[in-house]
């Protein structure tokens, strides 16, 4: 790397807003020949903090990256994700981890934690990057503030583990599910409508998940009565599809060859009572169905199991959802490949160290993440959400991850 080439940006400090009743956010970011980086504080409470910092590589490439900075007020580092950020005093180093060492000339790589403070909570005024003082005397650096909804620690996406290879073709995900993966704009906010910020432009997202529902009601809408047959399930007349199925099932605008559909439910399946109520026989059936629909079309199936609530045993997150077992079955017989949500957000939910918790999930980390029922999210929840499935992709080596970010 030549000398010039190695300069990184200064990064100067910006002014902590403090909303009346909220928390402060500021952002402070300047670019110069060699990089840019942005540390953002992008919610405050009570002694906590929590704080997203990306650096955009303008120079040559690296294979390994360590970020310096000081704290000016006696900040802590209490948690961190995609990095390994310790403190020594007012010292901080953020060091790369296995899957994000690698920065191409032009590039990024962003890391998050959550820290503490007693009252002040400046922006760091310079950075090291690979021990080069970030320099440029001459950078400026500017501070926005901005609402959020969460009034806790801000919980970070999961950045999947490396670059993908450039695809070669557009591809549609479809979506069928839950309010757990429903779009929306306030709480709850389903997982799914953060899927897209996860892949590339060739990529579009068509999510079609509704709150409320379980497989049938989803498949069947309006067709599913409240009587249930001599096997105890819910009688459908007509057994006509919904229009959101219906619409899948396009031969011209539908499902295509190379589409995705990524099908999550079990959470609403388990009601007793009609017309949710759906018997696991009749659960592995549906998704079957399902399945074979798609893979008609050219598109491929994802089955997920449904995404786990917040529950506490002492300090630690337990399972609280059904249809694990069928979901697995389902997937099997169909040859389709599957994502252990309910597994990998309850893993989350203990490395973010929710439980225990008072049962308050309006304030402190649990608030940020979960809306007040313990059981939807935040947007900063759906996005964690989201990215657990972007890194199942990768991990399961299912080919819709290389139109991963």
């Amino acid at each position: 790397m030549t000398a010039a080439r190695a300069r990184w940006a200064l990064v100067l400090s910006a002014a902590l807003a403090v909303l009346a009743g909220g928390f402060g956010i500021a952002t402070a970011q300047a670019a110069a020949s060699g990089c840019r980086v942005s540390y953002q504080v992008t919610s405050q409470w009570a002694n906590g903090f929590g704080a997203e910092v990306t650096v955009t590589n303008l120079g040559d490439a690296v294979t390994g990256w360590t970020l310096g900075w000081s704290f000016a007020a006696g900040q802590g580092v209490t948690q961190a994700w995609n990095a390994t950020v310790t403190a020594s005093g007012p010292a901080v180093t953020a060091t790369n981890v296995s899957y994000n060492g690698a920065v191409p000339a032009g590039g990024s790589v962003a890391f998050g934690f959550n820290g503490s403070h007693t009252g002040s909570n400046p922006v760091p005024t310079s950075f090291v990057l690979n021990g080069t003082t970030c320099g440029d005397p001459g950078a400026t650096a500017s501070g926005t503030p901005s609402p959020t909804p969460c009034t806790g620690p801000s919980t970070p996406p999961v950045t999947p583990p490396s670059a993908s290879p450039t695809p070669a073709r557009k591809v549609k995900i479809w979506m069928a599910g839950d309010s757990t993966m429903a779009n929306a704009s306030a709480c709850p906010i389903g997982w799914g409508s953060q899927f897209a910020a996860y892949f590339t432009g060739d990529v579009t997202v068509q999510n079609s998940a509704v709150g409320g529902r379980s497989i049938q009601t989803w498949l069947y809408e309006g067709n599913v009565t409240g009587t249930k047959n001599s096997a105890g399930e819910c009688v459908v007349s007509p057994a006509t599809y919904s229009t959101r199925w219906t619409a899948m099932l396009d031969a011209a605008t539908g499902m295509q060859s190379g589409d995705y559909l990524v099908i999550q439910f079990g959470i609403n399946d388990g009601d007793s009572a009609c017309p949710r109520h759906v018997g696991a026989a009749r659960y592995r059936e549906l998704l079957g169905v399902m399945a074979q629909a798609a893979k008609a079309r050219g598109a491929k199936p994802i089955f997920v199991t449904p995404v786990a609530a917040i529950t506490c045993s002492g300090s630690t997150a337990v399972g609280n959802r059904g249809f694990l077992t069928d979901t697995q079955t389902a997937a099997t017989a169909a040859g389709v490949p599957l994502i252990d949500l309910h597994k990998r957000s309850i893993a989350l939910y203990n490395s973010l160290r929710l439980c225990p918790n008072n049962g308050d999930y309006s304030t402190g980390a649990v608030g940020a993440f979960f809306c007040n029922d313990h059981t939807h999210f935040e947007a900063a929840g759906a996005r964690q959400i989201a990215g657990l499935i972007a890194t199942a992709l990768r991990e399961g080596g299912i080919p819709l991850a290389a139109y991963l970010r």
